[in-house]
């Protein structure tokens, strides 16, 4: 199942993400400054030995890894780029689309069924359509469940501002829920309901603007 979810054995202290990355804490918040790693990622929590700051383990290692695979050939100031697109500024067709595998003609065919489709798609297309592929490539939601979270994706994201955030679709009794959730945040469910899907959208829009 796609899940992300920011549950308490998924942090990673600061000390330990130093060692085990072999990065500085200077080289650690000159990329916070730099916006490779969003602000919300630095989590504050009350321990023992007073405040402590931990990370979700598995989105900042693998930020950190595609960090060092990249610096050498770019500035950061570039890099920050890939990680916080300009979306105003992509824009392919559909065979472009096909052709760089980025989604399936099946996918673009399910979104457009109701739509029209223009030349050029824009890049809240193209995330849109990248998602749509992801849930159904998932398994565990049908076309329908994943056509109305990706509806829920695109009316709701502009609320956050560039922040990240998940999309969700909860499940009870066969029918589902889609919303649009802070990334990593823990969700509580009533007696009988299941997160049947969770994508962090953050991560959909870098490999977008790295296949795009």
């Amino acid at each position: 199942m796609l899940n992300d979810r920011f549950m308490e054995n998924e942090l990673i202290s600061k000390k330990e993400l130093l060692e085990l990355t072999g990065i500085s804490y200077g080289q650690l918040y000159r990329w916070k400054r730099k916006n490779l790693i969003p602000e919300e990622w630095f989590v504050r929590k009350s321990t023992f030995t007073g405040q402590e700051t931990f990370f979700p383990k598995e989105s900042m290692l693998s930020r950190i890894d595609k960090i060092k695979g990249m610096k050498e050939d770019r500035s950061l100031d570039d890099i920050a780029g890939m990680f916080s697109p300009v979306l105003s500024q992509m824009a392919l067709s559909v065979e472009e689309i096909i052709d760089r595998k980025i989604v399936s003609r099946t996918t673009i065919q399910n979104y457009f069924e109701n739509k029209e489709s223009s030349g050029v798609l824009s890049f809240q297309v193209l995330l849109a359509l990248f998602v749509l592929e992801r849930l159904l490539q998932s398994g565990d939601v049908g076309i329908d469940e994943a056509k109305k979270a990706v509806k829920t994706m695109e009316e709701g994201y502009g609320k956050f501002e560039g922040k990240a955030c998940d999309l969700v679709i909860i499940r009870k009794t066969g029918i589902s829920l889609a919303l649009l959730i802070p990334a990593n945040s823990p969700l509580h469910f009533e007696q009988g309901s299941k997160e049947a899907a969770r994508i962090n959208l953050e991560r959909c829009i870098e490999e977008l603007q790295t296949l795009a």
